[in-house]
């Protein structure tokens, strides 16, 4: 009797155990919550949405890039995705003189799309639990790296087969922690053209204030097509290219949701960590996320105040502030919503209960019984290096003159005679490009970067652990940090185009001039930082450590499982196809206010301030608002829709994924979160958690009647 109410107690305290609309299904498995599906709202089959030998959405859905989702939206691959997930495409076909980023960019035909060097997009063929096949020959009494090995053979033997005679491209990944694994074959298009995109005004409407927010306002879309060989088949970019066939592609729905209404997102979901301990969660909410914080927004302070000087600065630090920013907000709301929900109480009473069920039976005892005690080990000898990895990564590597750095150390420890020839013409070159992009505007940025950044590094971090440099500002700069990295980035060559080109130039032989291009006060701070850093023991010491984290959350993971036999946990997202499922709902983020479940056109004229950049509206818009010339797009009550929100469980890669309606449509494109439910990769609340999406009606109406690139509604299924 006793067993049984323990194992009960642990089932209700699991701080991760499945709340309503929570989870990232595998499409594979899809059929096992078809039946909560249908009960929700769902009219079509799980078949519908994954099936291996016929046609289906998983069809219709790739991976666009390396961390966004796209759908197929024609039968001439033709594909939709968030704007921010085309943002780093649109820049690089941005001038000043011709600025798609600003004004946005509409194709007339499939001759004016335009090429997108790097971008490619990953079409799933099929999955298949390849567990056995991977863990053959596994045996309990193999140390870690014994397993690792065991495993690594596995994979590549069972990847090799799955692909061999094909064009595939197969991939296995672990699931739960290793205790599980998959393989996803897939076709990857390396042929993918820029086909339009909004004015920024739109695509970003609210910019980084609005990040993460509801209310939300934004038309955060992009088109792009994929090209294909006269085969149908992946090719690299050439003109004789044709537009790709898929399989199936995605209808669209002007029906509009409402409250209640249920909704499915299908897409490539990047990371959750559900099964982390109270000592994970204690780090990331006390430690590494106020760290980044703080660091990022001193770069941050630094960017914006150069980006409202001039269109050439705001278009030249775009991508990189919208990407700094993401994060920063992110982890903002993540760590109020971990101290809100009491995040590490609540997993150390889970914690609590376990260790108590593990050491009901002599067995468990054995297996799980000291498992908290040694992570708690653990996690506090890691902490120095989890750290010093965060601030090297968060600030010495930020500005680009200790990129630069960084490059010309590498340079100069190449052994190798004709490789540093080689590579030291490069290095040149990559200076010229970069000396002659406004250098001397830039300077002056990338210098406070520099100074902020490394300071808060020093007097955070830096003075505790690393000696030779405190002995070197107490020395020489009587403890001033900032007057000494001032010294360092003005007296350094790296810093001074004329200087360091001469030099490059000249110091050109590795055995006589390797030492006179290593005398600079950037190389004397970046190697002993380095050195430290990168010490071989250390590096082995944190690589068992981190070796070790594997394997007990693999064991631990496999004993939460065991102690809620009756429960359907999904596995950590790990970019992934995955189905998530819920239904359109309003929220109440605090006391006497809700959040209602979709937004207007009317919002964007009450956000109107055309002294503030993410406020602007473009007249186009205003003009066709005036006059509520909304087409087909408006909805039962005259008004034009721009976004909403719904329970769908979603993050970071879900970015541009299709939102469908109960009969498989597309109704959205999920862009974001809101900023109270951004602890959902850790812990997930219905209350708080919800997924905003583009309306699909708004980015017709902004493709249809504000850009008139009706060609583009031409090719698309559209049906009431």
């Amino acid at each position: 009797m006793l067993k049984k109410f323990i194992v009960i107690g642990l089932i209700l305290a699991f701080p991760a155990a499945l709340l309503a609309d929570e989870g990232m299904w595998l499409p594979l498995l899809l059929q096992r919550k078809e039946a909560d599906m249908k009960a929700k709202g769902m009219r079509i089959s799980a078949k519908d949405i994954y099936d291996a030998n016929n046609a289906s959405f998983k069809d219709a859905v790739m991976l666009f890039g390396g961390g966004c989702t796209g759908e197929f939206v024609s039968e001439k691959g033709l594909v939709l995705t968030n704007h921010h997930c085309g943002y780093s495409y649109i820049v690089s076909h941005s001038t000043v003189e011709r600025d798609y980023l600003t004004n946005g960019f509409w194709s007339n035909s499939q001759a004016e799309e335009l090429p997108c060097k790097g971008l490619s997009v990953t079409l799933l063929v099929y999955m298949e639990d390849v567990t056995a096949k991977v863990l053959k020959g596994v045996e309990p009494t193999m140390t870690e790296q014994e397993r690792k090995a065991m495993i690594k053979k596995n994979i590549d033997e069972v990847e090799m087969a799955a692909v061999k005679g094909t064009h595939y491209n197969a991939s296995i990944e672990p699931f739960y922690y290793g205790n599980q694994y998959f393989m996803y074959v897939n076709e990857i298009f390396t042929d993918v053209r820029l086909v339009g995109a909004p004015p920024s005004n739109i695509g970003k409407f609210g910019g980084d204030t609005d990040n993460w927010m509801y209310p939300r306002h934004t038309g955060d879309f992009s088109v792009f097509r994929v090209y294909a060989d006269k085969d149908n088949k992946p090719a690299a970019y050439s003109k004789d290219n044709v537009p790709y066939k898929p399989k199936k592609h995605l209808n669209i729905s002007l029906k509009g949701v409402k409250e209640g209404d249920f909704t499915f997102v299908f897409g490539y979901p990047g990371t959750t960590q559900q099964f982390l301990t109270s000592y994970a969660v204690n780090q990331i909410q006390n430690y590494e996320d106020p760290a980044r914080i703080k660091l990022r927004t001193a770069r941050l302070d630094i960017y914006n105040a150069a980006m409202n000087q001039s269109p050439e600065q705001r278009l030249r630090y775009a991508s990189q502030v919208a990407g700094i920013a993401n994060g920063w907000k992110k982890w903002q709301g993540e760590v109020k919503g971990l101290k809100r929900l009491d995040a590490i109480n609540r997993k150390k009473e889970f914690e609590k209960n376990f260790t108590i069920w593990a050491n009901v039976i002599e067995q468990r005892k054995e297996k799980y019984g000291g498992l908290l005690a040694d992570f708690e080990k653990t996690y506090n000898e890691m902490m120095y290096d989890n750290s010093e990895y965060l601030y090297l990564t968060e600030a010495l590597l930020t500005s680009d003159f200790m990129k630069n750095t960084r490059a010309l150390v590498s340079l100069i420890e190449e052994k190798d005679s004709a490789k540093y020839k080689k590579n030291i013409d490069i290095f040149y070159n990559n200076l010229t490009h970069y000396f002659n992009n406004d250098y001397e505007r830039h300077r002056k940025v990338d210098k406070a970067i520099f100074i902020n950044a490394m300071a808060i590094f020093y007097n955070d971090f830096g003075k505790g652990y690393y000696d030779s440099w405190k002995q070197w500002v107490d020395k020489d700069f009587k403890g001033d940090i900032n007057k000494m990295l001032d010294y360092v980035y003005e007296q350094s060559y790296i810093t001074n185009p004329k200087k360091a080109l001469e030099m490059l130039d000249k110091y050109k032989d590795p055995n006589k001039d390797r030492k006179k291009l290593s005398i600079s006060p950037a190389t004397t701070l970046y190697v002993p930082l380095m050195t430290k850093f990168n010490n071989d023991e250390k590096r082995k010491n944190y690589a068992a450590l981190n070796s070790k984290l594997d394997s007990l959350y693999r064991i631990y993971v496999e004993g939460i499982m065991e102690s809620n036999s009756g429960k359907d946990f999904y596995p950590d997202a790990n970019l992934t196809l995955r189905v998530t499922y819920g239904n359109v709902k309003s929220f109440n983020p605090r006391n006497g206010v809700t959040y209602l479940p979709y937004t207007t056109i009317d919002g964007i004229m009450q956000k109107e301030n055309p002294d503030i950049y993410d406020y602007v509206v473009e007249p186009r818009l205003k003009e066709l608002y005036n006059k509520k010339d909304y087409g087909r797009y408006a909805n039962e009550k005259g008004e034009l829709p721009v976004t909403f929100i719904a329970s769908n469980h979603t993050t970071g890669g879900n970015s541009g994924s299709p939102v469908m309606d109960a009969d498989g449509n597309l109704i959205g494109l999920n862009f974001d979160r809101n900023w109270e439910g951004t602890m959902s990769d850790i812990m997930y609340d219905p209350d708080y958690c919800r997924n905003i999406s583009l309306d699909i009606r708004y980015c017709l109406f902004i493709i249809d009647k504000f850009a008139g690139a009706t060609r583009l509604i031409d090719e698309m299924t559209i049906v009431k």
